[in-house]
């Protein structure tokens, strides 16, 4: 990844770390403190960031609505992490686990109101689009989530269905950290929404990304348990295609492993990853991620940008892309 990325990553991690510090109570607080230490890609802040220079302004100026993204999306996993029972995040346990699953409900809770606060520093006609936008985000973002457990006890689940649920449930989030940085940077409507497009498709090409590293991903690098959707049932691009594309015979055992949850999950996941190759869902998925990495180049090319910002945002998106975590 480019140093300047690296740069961005930097500066928002040291902001990160001045800003949210453990207090009393501390069983409120440590938990915060403890999700936001895990790290990660801070993929969605470093684009808040990144957006607002290539808009001509000072990235010093993005940073609190950066943090106000990360916030939020560290509060939608670890509410996401209890409704799955899930028992490690990033490697290392889940708050619930770690601590119960009272707590997590009520550190999340507190996360996302001081992701709130955090708009409170910019002036009036900043704040206010701000707000509409990270409300219209937030609450598009339950409507994924709520998609995506439906999806879990249905049968008729389409393509398009699963594409609109990873649109509001992962892509809205990283097409509005970009667009933030655009409104802070007051640039045109029309790099506004043009910047959302292409966070939008960055988002669908890394969450199918993330589908496809679930299923095949080394459980060495990839930080979560690897057949996780699988463990748990949910009908992924990869399921979806799977069964598309199965004969009927292969597409009913595929329907039988996706209504049991057997103790021992080793021979169901391998089972179905034997399915996916041999469906050509694998590859299908694959192809998926690369379409829609194609689209998020072709919206970059008609942005208005600084410097250069449309290479380094190229390069950016080709490094997720290429990514094993």
């Amino acid at each position: 990844m480019p140093d300047l990325i690296k740069s961005y990553q930097e500066v928002f991690n040291g902001y990160l770390k001045e800003k949210v510090r453990s207090s009393e109570p501390s069983g409120l607080y440590d938990p915060m403190c403890y999700i936001l230490d895990l790290g990660g890609k801070r993929l969605r802040p470093v684009l808040t960031l990144i957006s607002a220079s290539a808009f001509g302004i000072n990235k010093d100026e993005a940073l609190d609505a950066a943090l106000a993204i990360e916030v939020f999306h560290n509060f939608t996993l670890l509410h996401d992490d209890i409704m799955d029972e899930a028992p490690l995040r990033r490697g290392q346990p889940t708050v619930h686990h770690k601590w119960d699953i009272n707590t997590g409900i009520l550190s999340g809770d507190a996360m996302l109101i001081y992701a709130y606060q955090l708009f409170e520093t910019y002036p009036e006609d900043i704040f206010k689009p701000l707000m509409q936008l990270f409300s219209q985000t937030a609450r598009e973002v339950c409507e994924g989530q709520q998609y995506d457990m439906d999806f879990e006890t249905r049968e008729d689940v389409t393509i398009p269905e699963y594409m609109l649920m990873i649109t509001y449930k992962t892509a809205v989030l990283v097409a509005a950290a970009m667009r933030m940085g655009a409104i802070i940077a007051r640039t045109s409507e029309e790099n506004q929404k043009l910047i959302y497009d292409f966070g939008k498709n960055l988002g669908i090409a890394f969450q199918l990304q993330d589908d496809y590293l679930d299923a095949f991903g080394d459980p060495e690098t990839f930080g979560k348990q690897v057949g996780g959707d699988i463990i748990e049932n949910k009908k992924t691009y990869l399921y979806l295609k799977a069964r598309e594309l199965a004969s009927p015979e292969v597409a009913n055992d595929l329907d039988h492993l996706f209504s049991i949850k057997p103790k021992n999950p080793v021979g169901k996941i391998s089972t179905v990853l034997e399915i996916y190759r041999e469906t050509g869902a694998a590859e299908a998925t694959r192809e998926a991620i690369a379409g829609y990495t194609r689209e998020t180049f072709e919206v970059l090319e008609n942005l208005e940008l600084t410097g250069d910002y449309k290479t380094l945002l190229r390069s950016f998106a080709e490094n997720l892309m290429d990514r094993k975590v």
